[in-house]
């Protein structure tokens, strides 16, 4: 086999299922709990006489550790999971948050990143007349976005037109389409590539287009290597003149792999069109292959000067990886909107960096929901919520604001959905409306509220997204797009079941044990 029947090939790699077990959570927890069988076992066999001594230091080690806990930064619920490990597995559950913490084998990335960040904080300046007409607006959006430039480089972008895609396969046509404009460059950065259909057929114009003399870049987390894609992958990818590299790749043992991914989807072109929301580019995302029923996913296109954002979030990423740093496409003006297109409204891209201090996917979140004066709908395929989100939720449907929470009807994840599940009794008593889709799996990571604002990105309701992954999404105020995703929303809402006090009541034996189980370590899933 040549180099391009590699790299274009439908058929789906082989999965790496003695490295999958190497890699994952399961595995280093039962060499944890194995150490700590050892610590608790073998003094008693071999330190009989000094057997005092060895107890009052694991109480000292233990009491170190729980106020290390309690002086961090971490989440109040995530110190309530530790604490909870390190008082039954003293030794084992320590190093397994040493393990978090210090996220061996990933320093250097994660160092490289921060300092991208920081030094392109001010690359992309706003608009002091788009800031005075928020202003005007008297909608506090003009708050949001002094936040979020206080915590990164996330103008507010007027003359930006938006297009709503309800599903995934329209995303997918239209960035076929789009695909074929480019010119200049083509910018990708996606959490999951799989080779199949979508892939295949995005794969066909990146390669002709390299060829053609456009700078094509592709970028992926590095779970791909040990789930999708071959670990030579970057390799093939080059050889046919695109650009490539594997963000973060895994490395047995030496990295806590879990923190830190890049769960983005962004695609650029030429600076003129970007590609944002939950879709991947593997074929159950638009539905040519079938896991977990139907898949629903959404995605928003950008045309204007907000794709500047979008490219600059590229770069900084990309060039993570890259000694000399360059950014020059995000530097550039953005190419005029058609003069047929006539955009309203504002657009602010944003992304989240799980390497600072600011939540910022969750603060948008809780900003909507404490701003909202008659509605809040929301998608999204988890729910797994910390103290303060929760509470933000409730407090929304106990001022009466009408609080409506579309999930999966079949889950990807059991656990996950466990998990959900264990919300749902004291949100509904909050006045909370929770909705399953009976069709399938819900992907999408949508929320709308008051015919005003709207959010489509990537960020889910669940720890990994609100405080361990590169996460970024597209806040919209008042653009034409958002009737459509409220309409979207209630075309959803009609193939879905509601849920009910009685429901809960009815739910399966293995959610009512797993739920409150899980709920024990949710920071950790």
């Amino acid at each position: 086999m040549d180099t391009q029947e590699a790299v274009t090939r439908l058929a789906k790699p082989k999965r790496k299922g003695i490295l999958g077990l190497i890699f994952s959570r399961f595995f280093i927890i039962v060499l944890l709990i194995l150490l700590e069988l050892a610590v608790l076992i073998l003094p008693i066999i071999l330190l009989q006489d000094w057997l005092h001594h060895y107890i009052i230091a694991l109480l000292v080690f233990t009491l170190i550790i729980m106020l290390y806990l309690f002086n961090s930064k971490m989440d109040s619920t995530a110190k309530l999971t530790w604490m909870l490990i390190i008082s039954a597995f003293q030794v084992a559950g320590a190093l397994m948050l040493l393990f978090t913490q210090v996220n061996f084998g990933h320093r250097m990335v994660k160092e490289r990143a921060n300092e991208r960040i920081k030094e392109t904080k001010d690359a992309v300046p706003q608009d002091p007349q788009v800031l005075a007409h928020l202003r005007e607006e008297d909608s506090y959006t003009d708050d949001l976005v002094t936040y979020l430039n206080r915590s990164g480089c996330f103008p507010a972008f007027a003359g930006t037109e938006t297009t709503y895609f309800p599903i995934g396969e329209e995303k997918f046509k239209a960035m076929l389409t789009e695909l074929e404009k480019a010119e200049k460059y083509i910018f990708m950065e996606y959490f999951i590539i799989e080779e199949g259909y979508m892939w295949g057929k995005i794969l066909d114009i990146l390669i002709a287009k390299a060829k053609a003399g456009v700078d094509v870049r592709v970028m992926y987390d590095g779970m791909c290597e040990i789930s999708t894609l071959p670990s030579n992958y970057t390799d093939l990818l080059e050889k046919q003149g695109i650009k490539a590299k594997s963000y973060a790749p895994i490395t047995p043992f030496l990295s806590s792999h879990y923190n830190y991914r890049d769960h983005r989807k962004i695609c650029v072109i030429d600076g003129k069109v970007a590609f944002n929301g939950g879709v991947n580019l593997a074929d159950e995302y638009i539905n040519k292959i079938e896991r977990f029923g139907h898949w629903k996913d959404t995605a928003v296109m950008l045309k204007g000067d907000a794709v500047r954002s979008f490219t600059l979030m590229f770069l900084q990423m990309w060039n993570t990886l890259e000694d000399h740093p360059d950014y020059k496409e995000a530097l550039e003006p953005a190419p005029d909107v058609s003069a047929e297109i006539h955009p309203s409204g504002f657009v602010i891209p944003y992304c989240d960096n799980p390497l600072d201090d600011d939540k910022v996917g969750e603060a948008v979140y809780m900003d909507i929901l404490n701003r909202s004066g008659h509605y809040v709908h929301i998608m999204s395929p988890y729910l797994i919520l910390d103290g303060e989100l929760e509470t933000a939720l409730k407090y929304a449907g106990q001022r009466g604001i009408d609080v409506k929470l579309i999930l999966p009807g079949i889950p990807d994840k059991k656990i996950a959905f466990s998990l959900a599940k264990s919300h749902y009794r004291s949100l509904l008593a909050a006045g909370v409306k929770i909705y399953e889709y009976t069709p399938g799996f819900v992907h999408a990571k949508v929320w709308t509220s008051d015919d005003e604002k709207a959010v489509v990105g990537t960020i889910n309701l669940d720890y990994r997204s609100l405080y361990h992954h590169f996460e970024c999404a597209t806040y919209m105020y008042k653009t034409d797009c958002i009737p459509l995703i409220e309409r979207d929303f209630q075309e959803t809402l009609a193939k879905c079941k509601e849920i009910t006090e009685e429901s809960v009541r009815e739910m399966g034996t293995f959610y009512k044990i797993m739920g409150p189980i899980a709920k024990l370590i949710a920071p950790l899933l």
